[in-house]
């Protein structure tokens, strides 16, 4: 391989470490499918604009077809595959089984991956397009169904999922999560952080 144009990169993915050599040119998401066997994160435009390729880079959400390999060294890379905690899913994967938030499931992991990312955003106070309040010192919105769609609009479902999308993404993120499924066997409560959601999605989810 010539040196002029490849390096030797060591990526931190899921918690383990892989050194490998790449073209300059690849791109994190040719390096986790074609060189790791890292198959869940999917090439669906391979332009950026579906989301199906999401991945998390130190906690923040990307998407891994517009991102070089190279440019990832040193960054943690959070996959689909590094998400659950042995045999027990994260709360927005099982909230998206529980809720059948998908249809063909090629789409999926990108949209997890993305709704861990947006409910960290939405926990940390950032608005969105169609936040109201967007003063500092404001509260965080409301997760209401629009909030949602908006924060979630770069994952797109060829299915039409999206009902079952957000009701499982509000169902990941609302507090009463973490409260009523304390005690439940083979739950994860501990790595989304709570988020306001509105009655009207809570209604919702009641008649699910």
């Amino acid at each position: 391989m010539d040196l002029s144009t490849s390096s030797v990169i060591t990526l931190k993915i899921n918690g383990e470490k892989y050194t490998l050599p790449v073209d300059h040119r690849t791109t994190l998401l040719d390096a986790l499918r074609e060189r790791l066997d890292l198959t869940g994160s999917k090439k669906g435009c391979d332009q950026g604009q579906c989301g199906a390729c999401t991945v998390l880079l130190d906690g923040r959400r990307a998407v891994a077809c517009l991102q070089l390999a190279v440019a990832a060294e040193g960054r943690e890379i959070t996959t689909v595959e590094g998400l659950a905690d042995g045999e027990r899913l994260h709360p927005v994967q099982q909230a998206f089984l529980d809720l059948d938030g998908y249809q063909c499931g090629y789409c999926t992991p990108g949209q997890i991956c993305s709704a861990i990312g947006m409910i960290q955003e939405h926990a940390a106070g950032w608005p969105s397009a169609v936040t109201a309040d967007v003063r500092p010192e404001a509260e965080p919105a409301p997760l209401t169904a629009e909030e949602i769609r908006e924060r979630m609009s770069g994952n797109l479902c060829r299915c039409g999922a999206y009902v079952s999308i957000v009701e499982a993404v509000a169902r990941a993120a609302g507090s009463e999560t973490q409260t009523d499924t304390a005690h439940a066997p083979g739950t994860q409560t501990d790595t989304v952080p709570a988020a306001r959601v509105s009655p009207a999605v809570k209604a919702k989810e009641a008649v699910a």
